[in-house]
């Protein structure tokens, strides 16, 4: 039952036992059966990186003796609330994987590397159950924890820019990947990573991340693209432009302005660190510092805390897929149809869209003068039910939709992309969020996780047709790279609408629908 070797049938024991034990690179763990699938839950993939291991590049985890225990899934890293007020929870010891598979025996399954949203401020591995994409699809599935916040995303000169901490962990669970697959059935040769908002953004920085390369197959993106922005004022009137990637020396930057703030200025660099790495985690995960850095750096400078470089991001991403310099592999890259109305309802109540003349203040605001005539010919206020809808529809398109669409069509230059847009708007609501009157979410973004996932929620009958559909495709893609019955992204912009009903998933010229030759020549 502790047998080292790669075989599924003598590493993870017999389909009746309840406790079964897989003997990992570092040493065995004892899952827990369900019937149908078994579940692997805490497993380390790198050392806690706290202490003198906080902003530091992960290392290995430390062997173990006996069997440990995996019924249940490690610590959340350290996160603020993702609804409502709250003080920070969870731990810097959080660098864990949960591993899902098929209960009976088999080798050579498709891998599928789950990295969570979050906005790289909140989320975990567990709170996403791929028990579907296990027994439905064959595959075997990884979800994973990695650093958030200022202990993931922190940079500063005493580290040598902004190593990407976060990014680093994730490659580091894929290496694990690489080691472990075999020993729980999978096929290490044949790894996909999907992830959806901030974990799609992390796959595009694996896309173009030189140290990502060999470390997987096929990826899918969902409503996380390298290209993805929202335009400055357009949830607030005090919020800039967003964007997730940022030049090396800004985070550096804010880096240096952080430590001065915690008293931490000092003038020899290990100083520096050994004063921040000295501070509590309730004087660093405060609103202010976890939003400072939710950001991925990109530029030459990448270090670690040696003062080694590490080319993670040598460039923009999106700049990379534009001149082909990614990792060449089979893509599915897609996003929701009403990605923004979750996002803008939040603030509807203080930022009121109530008619037209507002509406056309909002998109002057956002887009500037010059660009409202344009926009309200392709969005006009007369065809949407309320004014806030019509925004939200333009901020869904010119944010989301139209700038996956385009990275799709930058990299089916050099290799299959399949594009999909996720257009249930009955799909449920499992986020938490009070629904607003007169706004409803529709298909909004992270609504297609449900489909995917065991999130807690009850799919009608047509809807569950459409979760057992997606979960076919999503793990038939893992398992070949292609996808017959979805239409391969080209110049046109076609991509498969995905929505229940028997005529609900049919092709689409998404490109045209949401007027992405406007947006894409917009500066």
């Amino acid at each position: 039952m502790l047998a080292a070797g790669a075989g599924p049938a003598s590493a993870a024991g017999a389909p009746h036992e309840d406790r079964p034990v897989v003997a990992t690179d570092r040493g065995p763990v004892r899952g827990t059966a369900h019937g149908t699938y078994r579940t692997f839950e805490g497993i380390p993939y790198a050392a806690p990186p706290t202490g003198p291991l906080r902003w530091r590049l992960p290392k290995p985890a430390s062997r173990w003796t006996g069997v440990r225990d995996a019924g249940a899934p490690g610590a959340r890293c350290v996160q603020l609330p993702g609804v409502g007020p709250g003080g920070p929870t969870g731990s810097e010891d959080c660098l864990y994987l949960n591993v899902t598979t098929p209960a009976s025996d088999g080798r050579g399954r498709p891998v599928m590397v789950w990295f969570h949203g979050g906005a790289f401020v909140n989320g975990a591995a567990d709170f996403y159950r791929p028990d579907g994409l296990a027994v439905q699809g064959g595959a075997v599935v990884v979800t994973v924890n990695y650093r958030l916040g200022i202990f993931g995303l922190f940079g500063h000169p005493a580290l040598g820019g902004a190593p990407d901490f976060a990014i680093a962990d994730q490659q580091a669970a894929l290496r694990w990947v690489r080691s472990n697959a075999a020993r729980f059935g999978g096929d290490p040769s044949n790894v996909t990573l999907f992830g959806e908002s901030a974990g799609g953004l992390s796959i595009c920085a694996h896309l173009t991340s030189p140290a990502s390369g060999g470390l997987f197959q096929r990826a899918i993106l969902q409503s996380g693209s390298c290209s993805t922005t929202m335009p400055p004022r357009s949830l607030a009137p005090t919020l800039g432009r967003y964007e997730p990637f940022v030049p090396e020396q800004r985070t550096v930057a804010d880096g240096v302005t952080t430590a001065a703030a915690l008293g931490c200025d000092r003038p020899e660099p290990g100083a520096v660190l050994d004063c921040l790495r000295g501070k509590d985690v309730t004087a660093l995960a405060t609103p202010e510092l976890m939003q400072r850095f939710s950001f991925v750096s990109y530029g030459d400078g990448n270090r670690d805390g040696n003062g080694n470089r590490v080319p993670l991001l040598p460039e923009e991403p999106r700049r990379a897929l534009e001149g082909g310099r990614f990792h060449r592999v089979p893509v599915i890259e897609g996003a929701n149809r009403d990605e923004m109305r979750i996002f803008l309802a939040q603030g509807l109540a203080a930022f009121p869209i109530p008619d037209a003349g507002a509406y056309r203040a909002r998109l002057e605001q956002s887009f500037g003068s010059a660009a409202v005539p344009a926009i309200e010919a392709r969005y006009p206020v007369a065809a949407y039910p309320t004014p806030a809808l019509a925004f939200a529809t333009v901020l869904s398109d010119t944010s989301f939709v139209c700038p996956a669409l385009r990275d799709g069509q930058a990299m089916a230059r050099y290799a299959p992309v399949y594009a999909y847009r996720f257009s249930d708007r009955d799909a449920p609501n499992f986020t938490g969020l009070p629904e607003v009157p007169g706004f409803p979410y529709g298909a909004s973004h992270g609504f297609e996780l449900p489909y995917l996932f065991t999130m807690g929620v009850t799919l009608t009958a047509p809807q569950q047709a459409l979760s057992d559909r997606m979960t076919a495709d999503w793990t038939a893609f893992a398992r070949t790279g292609s996808l017959r019955a979805w239409p391969r992204l080209g110049p046109t912009g076609s991509a498969l609408s995905l929505a229940p009903a028997p005529d609900g998933t049919h092709p689409v010229n998404a490109s045209a629908e949401h007027h992405c030759a406007y947006w894409n020549a917009s500066p």
